[in-house]
């Protein structure tokens, strides 16, 4: 009797048994009822048996030395599915009644027969591309309907290190790292990426001011960001590697976006006024240290020269007293004459005392320059 007919070797039923049709328990979990019938081995071994008569001479094989054959080549056709082979873009996945037992490397490999060992073959070296803030035509795998670039503000709106709000466009490129973690370790492999890589970009937009994200800063922010984003799927075990995080645009709220362009503008006043003040500071001190250090300058060549003459008028004084103490008489007459000399040089009258030595060869001079010109500055005074 076929095995697919009245009870079969795991308990099915016939036609009429399981019920109401859906009963019975094959090895693929259908009954005999409903769907597609178990495999007739019977009928298999029959063909078999058949093609192997057509292809081995007739007695060369007894009833019995034939079946044995018939057993061996299906034993060995058996075996031989457990042949597989990893391209080089994939990793071998073994799964043993389903639990994963084993990941192999690109090459030729073998596994224990169907159903006892299967073997799952995902692609590792692709690079999937996640969008988080926006969503392409190209992307639908949280987006149901295509169409052109949207924004999702739910997914980019985020809160900056100095309490300011910006939205954040930014795409996760990733792929495969370990097989057999990425299909067993996460449910959803795509979503935890999607939720973790949100986590990490909030994190590092809170940790930096609004500016950091709108200028320059842009790169180590996304860095950051891929740091942060590997160490919390490595702490999930997912298998899975970051390769990079791109920041697209990063940019106030629509609804404020013309009060932060005030804001902004106010700054850049601020800013060039800065600017200016510093320049301005560049060029007076300067000038000012260069005046105090010519003022410095000339105080100390004035006070050189006043020591100086100090020093000088004390030489000349000692030099005068020790010459008076040699010839004291002779000094004082001395003394006198150059003061007299000093004293009259200027003057513009001379009085001979008549009883004075030497006063009788003494000629009158009449200065008559002299008296003109005392006499144009009296007529013009008038």
């Amino acid at each position: 009797m076929p095995w697919n007919q009245g009870g079969g070797p795991w308990g099915g039923g016939g036609n009429n048994g399981g019920g109401n049709g859906g009963g019975g328990g094959g090895p693929w979990g259908r009954g005999p009822g409903g769907g597609r019938p178990g495999p007739d081995f019977e009928e298999m071994i029959r063909k078999g048996q058949e093609r192997l008569k057509k292809a081995v001479p007739p007695g060369r094989f007894s009833g019995g030395t034939g079946l044995m054959v018939v057993a061996a080549l299906g034993v060995a056709a058996w075996m031989a599915t457990g042949i597989y082979r990893v391209n080089p873009d994939e990793q071998g996945v073994v799964l043993r009644f389903g639990k994963w037992v084993d990941t192999t490397e690109p090459g030729l490999r073998y596994h224990l027969p169907y159903p006892i060992e299967t073997v799952m073959l995902p692609k590792v070296t692709k690079i999937n591309q996640l969008q988080l803030g926006f969503r392409s035509a190209v992307d639908t795998r949280f987006e149901q309907r295509q169409g052109a670039t949207r924004d999702v503000p739910e997914e980019s709106r985020m809160l900056t290190g100095d309490e300011n709000i910006v939205e954040a466009d930014f795409t996760v490129f990733w792929q495969i790292k370990d097989a057999g973690k990425f299909l067993f370790n996460v449910r959803d492999a795509e979503g935890t990426v999607k939720v973790a890589a949100e986590s990490s970009m909030r994190d590092v937009i809170g940790r930096s001011p609004i500016q950091a994200a709108l200028s320059d800063k842009r790169q180590p922010i996304a860095d950051a960001a891929k740091i942060e984003l590997q160490r919390l799927l490595d702490s999930y075990d997912a298998g899975i590697l970051v390769t990079q995080v791109q920041l697209q645009k990063v940019e106030p709220p629509a609804a404020v976006i013309d009060a932060f362009n005030d804001v902004q503008r106010a700054r850049a006043d601020q800013e060039r006024a800065r600017n200016e003040a510093e320049a301005y500071r560049n060029d007076i001190i300067p000038r000012a240290r260069g005046e105090v250090e010519k003022l410095v300058q000339e105080a100390e060549a004035y006070k050189e020269q006043v020591v100086n003459q100090a020093e000088g008028e004390v030489k000349r004084f000692l030099a005068l007293y020790n010459a008076w103490k040699q010839a004291s008489d002779v000094t004082e007459r001395r003394l006198y004459l150059e003061t007299m000399e000093e004293i009259m040089k200027g003057a513009p009258k001379v009085i001979i005392d008549p009883s004075a030595k030497g006063a009788q060869g003494v000629v009158p001079y009449m200065a008559l320059p002299e008296l003109k010109k005392s006499q144009a500055g009296a007529g013009g005074a008038r």
